[in-house]
Parts: C-alpha cells; structure tokens; sequence
C-alpha cells in the first residue's frame, strides 16, 4: 500500500516536472534588443518581447524579464515582426516549369466564366520545400494566388502562415486581376474589350447580391453562378480587389472603377507608373503593392518604372507594400533596402514588409506588428533586416521557435567540405 502511494507520488511529481517544463517552453522573453513594433509603442532601442501561449504577452523596456521565461539575448540586435510576402505563389507552386501540376495556373473549366470563382486555397499544400527557405529569412506569413490564368479574374488568394500544417490563415482572403497586356490578349485582345467584360461582371454580381443564388435558382448572365457569389463580398468591400496595372493609363481606369463602384476595396499591383498619380491615389486611399527594383522598360506599359517609385508614393501619402516573384519573395528585404536608398524611409521599409501588408489584407489585428494579444510572429535579426549582410537568427512563428533549416542549407551542410573527406576521383595536374 505505501508503496503505492509512492509510485502515485512520483507519478504526480513527473506530471507536474512535465507540465512546468511545458509551460516554460511556451514562455519566451526576447531581451534587450531594438525593437521595432509598427504599433503605438514605437521603436524601442532596448526593448523586452514577451511570448506566452503563441501571443504577445508584453512589451517592456529595457532589458528585463520576469522569472519563468525562457530567455533569448537580443543585445545588439533588432527584433520585428515577421515579414509577410504581400502577393506570391507559395504553396501552390514548386517548379513553375514542371512537367507535373503547377496550381499557380490554371486554364479553362465550366464552373467559372471569368475566373472569379477559383478558391486556391484547396490547393495550398503545407509541405511545399518553398516554405522553409522562405520562412528561414524572416517571412513568417505569404498572402498565395494564381500567377497565370487564361481568364480575366486569378481567382480569390489565401493567407497562409509559413508553418508545417494548419497554415491557412484566411481563405478567399483577396479576388485578384489584371488589366496589363498578358491578361488583353486572354480577353479579345483589346483593353476596350477587357474593361467593358469587367464592368459587365460586377453590374452583373452587383444585381445577384440580394438574389438567392442556390443551384436549383434560375441564373442568366456572362459570368456563372460561382462567379457571381465570389464577386458578391467584393462589391460590398469585404475582400480586397487586387489589380495589377502598369501603365499611368490603366491606372486612371482602376481610380474610375471605384468612382463607379465605391464600396470596392481596390488595391494596386506592380504599378510600375503609379508616381505619375501618386496624388490621385492618396486621395482615394488605394494602396500599391510593388516591386522597388523594377526600373526597366521591359513593356510599353512600363515606360516610366524608376527605383524611386516607392518612396514617391509614399512621399504622396499612399501606402506601400513589397512584393517580389514567388521563389524569391524571401530577398523582398534586400528590395526594400534598395527602395530606402531611393527615397523610401526606414521605417517604411519595414512598414512595407509588415504592418503595411496586414493592413491591406485586413489581418493587422492578428500579424504585422508587435503588440500584447497579437500572434508572436516575431524574427530577430543579426543587425538591420535592411542591409544584404544581416540575417535572421530567431524566426518565432504563433510563439513557437522556428528551426533555422531547409532544403537548401541541409544541401549545403551535405556538401560543403565533402571534398576534403572523399578525394576526387581525379586531380586536374
């Protein structure tokens, strides 16, 4: 009988030894770094982040922390929030060229007329290789959609978290369109005829939203019944529109596509002139999520890009966002520290990987900035996250820490010095 007892009280005692140590490792405190919270805190040069339970717990200055946190040393480093990719591919795609299934393309199908109604987050896949590389250099979260289409519409995008399951944020988080020449030649080769098939599509969804559009209803019309319901929260201003346009002309039409829609919620994508309405777009406070680097004349729509696009809008009062190719959406950084030496502020650099983001996609009380109650997505950087030579060294994603490891640098560890172990077959006299 003692003896019982005995086991029971050493069973109890392990209980509670295990259930300490798990409460400890969901407590972190993050010390003494700069830490930068794009909330009303501001910049902090010495800051304390505190993790409990996958949230931000506290904001403390200065360099201590409570009993019971395992402790990080932030001293001499910067601390943010996790970046978030503003428009990629993540999860939906592997090799673009693959002879396999690309799910960042899709072409035609009879359940959609204009392309509204695709839903890519059915095809989000968690184990995608691209999430650990991306994930490793500090973005923790990836707004996910169609890249090429043959329709007007790419569909509605997901968020997603940047983890190994349970990733999806948001689905049907934003419907996503462009009106540059890829998408001309896909409908009637002509912008006079894209423009009237678009107006067309949303008078149309326009007069379903107090229409029960079950499948047993009558439906008539250019676009499908699946079309019309995904259209419906995007003219009452509860999905982002995003439309990706270049050129100072079709710019100009998106800014009248609100005027004849005002509920829709218009972001704009690439943009490579959009310095040249700058004002106008302050004005009706539209967003631009761009690529800073892109300065060429690739297209004639994109005569005007210049690498002082960013900090021109910005300078205008609009807000900005980085965004950059799917497989290199991870050296959005490095873009946003080219866009600060050419005009873009610091701490709009920052901005326009973070809070910026969360903002268009309607998350900012859940991810983009440091504040208690806010998911602990937080990376802390060797030096400033800006510069080419700086690089994560603590990636936390829902408060959990992240391993520093991929792919690629499994590859490299493989690699690297095998030379050394294993001669070559042959030396090159």
């Amino acid at each position: 009988m003692k003896l019982s007892q005995s086991i029971k009280l050493a069973l109890l005692g392990m209980g509670a030894l295990t259930l300490s140590t798990a409460t400890l490792a969901e407590q972190f405190a993050i010390i003494g770094g700069q830490v930068h919270t794009q909330s009303q805190q501001g910049t902090l040069a010495e800051g304390t982040v505190l993790i409990k339970d996958g949230k931000i717990e506290r904001i403390l200055k200065g360099s201590e922390a409570p009993r019971g946190y395992e402790r990080i040393d932030a001293t001499g480093k910067v601390v943010t929030p996790g970046f978030i990719g503003a428009y990629t591919a993540i999860g939906l795609v592997e090799v673009g060229l693959s002879a396999g299934q690309v799910d960042s393309s899709t072409s035609e199908h009879p359940v959609t007329t204009v392309g509204a109604a695709i839903d890519v987050s059915y095809a989000v896949n968690s184990d995608s290789s691209l999430i650990p590389i991306t994930r490793i250099e500090g973005f923790t979260s990836v707004a996910t959609g169609i890249e090429y289409s043959d329709y007007m519409f790419k569909g509605q995008g997901a968020l997603i978290k940047l983890t190994d399951s349970d990733s999806l944020i948001q689905s049907r988080a934003f419907m996503a369109l462009s009106v540059n020449n890829s998408t001309v030649s896909d409908t009637g080769g002509t912008r006079g005829t894209l423009w009237v098939a678009l107006n067309q599509a949303l008078h149309e969804a326009s007069a379903a939203l107090n229409l029960d559009l079950g499948p047993t209803k009558p439906w008539h019309g250019m676009i499908s019944r699946a079309d019309a319901k995904a259209l419906v929260p995007v003219l009452e201003g509860d999905t982002p529109l995003l439309i990706k346009a270049d050129r100072k002309a079709d710019i100009l039409h998106v800014l009248a596509l609100q005027k004849r829609f005002p509920n829709l919620d218009l972001v704009l994508v690439s943009a490579a002139e959009a310095w040249r309405v700058a004002d106008e777009l302050a004005t009706a406070n539209i967003p631009v999520i761009l690529n800073p680097e892109y300065n060429l004349p690739g297209a004639f729509d994109t005569l005007g890009a210049t690498l002082t696009n960013a900090g021109r809008l910005e300078k205008a009062g609009v807000t900005v966002a980085i965004g950059i190719e799917t497989h290199n959406i991870r050296l959005a950084t490095q873009h946003a520290g080219n866009a600060v030496a050419n005009g873009l502020s610091h701490a709009q650099g920052i901005a326009a990987l973070s809070k910026n983001v969360a903002e268009i996609f309607g998350v900012e009380d859940q991810i983009g900035s440091l504040a208690p109650g806010m998911q602990a997505d937080i990376v802390v950087w060797s030096g400033d996250p800006l510069e080419v030579t700086e690089a994560p060294e603590h990636v936390f994603i829902n408060g959990q820490p992240i391993p520093l490891q991929s792919r690629q640098t499994l590859l490299r560890d493989r690699y690297l010095g095998l030379q050394d172990e294993v001669p070559m077959p042959h030396n090159r006299p």
